[in-house]
């Protein structure tokens, strides 16, 4: 792999600030599951919100953008079948949490489960899916890094304005 590939930031990059960032907030409502604090209640329901819409919009500019290119650069397909199933049990897990006026007794354990499932999907897109798109000569990942950053703050645009 060149050097120049590397010294750069790239899609498998910014998709990994997104795994961080989402893996932040699922710690922060833990710990807000523990909490008797006044106003607690609203502020994980808030937290659970904002955490799908960013997994919504993350999944989106990979289905859109970082997996039929990955598709069509490499020979191994299973892994990305996999992920989209995986983002298809993520969507079903927020149109729960979505749905819910006010936390239900399920609530916290949704949400939770949303939280296993991203975990999972992380480690497999880190130590699989990013190193053999990272090792296909046929990706410029670099350039798909400026694409995905501008469908994403076009979705986030988009959905923050109707949230």
């Amino acid at each position: 792999m060149p050097t120049t590939s590397r010294s750069a930031k790239d899609a498998c990059d910014l998709l990994d600030a997104d795994h961080r960032a989402v893996k932040k907030m699922f710690k922060e409502f833990d710990e807000l599951t523990q909490s008797r604090a006044r106003g607690a209640a609203q502020k994980k329901m808030d937290l659970a919100h904002q955490i799908c819409l960013e997994v919504t919009v993350h999944a989106q500019i990979e289905e859109e953008i970082f997996y039929p290119a990955v598709r069509a650069a490499i020979k191994e397909t299973d892994l990305l079948d996999e992920a989209e199933v995986e983002h298809q049990s993520a969507k079903d897990l927020i149109a729960q949490i979505q749905a819910m006026a006010e936390p239900d007794d399920k609530f916290e354990a949704t949400v939770k489960v949303l939280g296993e499932y991203i975990d999972h999907h992380v480690k497999e897109e880190r130590t699989e899916m990013f190193p053999k798109a990272r090792a296909a000569r046929k990706l410029d990942l670099v350039a798909m890094r400026e694409e995905l950053e501008a469908r994403k703050e076009e979705l986030m645009a988009e959905m923050g304005a109707t949230a």
